[in-house]
């Protein structure tokens, strides 16, 4: 068992842990004085781990309702969340009663979002089944649903009261969604972590599994460290979002629905490291994404791309803040006007 700690508005334990899904119950008993939870989790997880998580919550002596949608990004919508709304009032929850968020980034950011407004706040559990929720969007109290003119636009901070990451559960993900959630892993060596970078592009899809579980505390030690720096996203911790101003454009150009999360921060990440890195490590960077089976780049222009990074999240007025690294380990926030942003990334070599 490895336990991580994080210090927010209020502090929380993450723990790592090989068969941890089977222990839930214990570990969310001292987390919480519920006596009632709500799993919320998607069609593809509940058939896997659904059966499971209900019993150890009921062994542990909660009283266990689940609300199951379809899985998806098209199900992080205001109309799902407005389903997840009706039914905790159906089954009669109360502020003392918690949400319990099983499955991946999608199923964590409708939960959080229902735990932070429904009654005017709930606790929150997250058990993230996906290594893009282990060691990124579980972590940090981040939480949202999309609306037609963007990713993410309405939401909410709102802390778990713990975070249940099992490893064991990242071994039935279909390929893409385990090389979709190595995307941000790559990003966290990027950012924060030179050493960690070498180590990822020392191995490959198929070997990284044996050092999996050091990956998954050192991505999450470095956004703990960051949300503790800057809980609400107003300085540092934008940092996280490298490759993300254009990562976002393109699942946005796509309608969500040809490049996954991952792949679209990769190719986001490559494009601005051909303006800012040597080409030398714009190729290390490229090598280390295609061992993970992710893209480098979209076929479509960037001027087509543009246009979506006008509603990004990371707006400030006119002003568009966006990350490069120029060497691994180290992130630096840029602002521009989207204008300025627009004619940067247009310039030719």
């Amino acid at each position: 068992m490895k336990t991580i700690t994080v210090h927010a508005s209020h502090t929380y334990p993450i723990y790592v842990q090989h068969g941890l899904l089977a222990e839930c119950g214990t570990y969310i008993r001292t987390a919480t004085k519920a006596a009632a939870l709500a799993v919320i989790t998607d069609d593809t997880v509940e058939s896997l781990y659904g059966a499971a998580v209900v019993s150890a919550l009921r062994n542990a002596g909660f009283r266990v309702e689940i609300f199951v949608f379809p899985h998806g990004e098209a199900s992080k919508c205001a109309e799902t969340l407005l389903q997840v709304y009706d039914f905790l009032c159906e089954k009669q929850f109360t502020r003392t009663d918690a949400i319990v968020a099983l499955g991946g980034g999608v199923v964590g950011d409708l939960a959080g979002f229902a735990a932070a407004t429904y009654l005017r706040g709930m606790d929150f559990i997250q058990i993230p089944t996906t290594l893009l929720a282990q060691v990124d969007s579980s972590v940090g109290g981040k939480s949202a649903i999309d609306l037609k003119g963007g990713k993410n636009l309405v939401g909410a901070f709102k802390q778990p009261v713990c975070v249940l990451c099992d490893p064991d559960t990242l071994r039935t993900l279909p390929n893409a969604t385990f090389s979709d959630g190595m995307g941000e892993v790559v990003k966290y060596g990027m950012i924060r972590d030179a050493k960690l970078f070498e180590l990822l592009a020392a191995h490959n899809q198929e070997t990284i599994f044996s050092v999996l579980e050091d990956v998954i505390c050192t991505c999450i030690s470095i956004k703990r460290d960051v949300v503790e720096a800057d809980e609400f996203d107003t300085g540092e911790r934008m940092i996280l979002n490298y490759g993300h101003t254009l990562g976002h454009a393109i699942e946005g150009y796509y309608h969500y629905e040809i490049y996954s999360h991952g792949s679209a921060v990769a190719i986001g990440m490559c494009l601005i490291a051909e303006k800012t890195c040597t080409p030398e490590q714009t190729a290390a960077l490229k090598a280390c994404l295609q061992a993970y089976h992710l893209p480098t780049s979209v076929p479509v222009p960037i001027s087509d791309l543009l246009p979506f990074c006008g509603v990004d999240k990371k707006r400030a007025g006119n002003q568009l803040r966006y990350i490069v690294c120029e060497t691994p380990g180290k992130a630096e926030i840029r602002t521009a006007s989207i204008s300025e942003f627009a004619a940067w990334m247009e310039e030719q070599a």
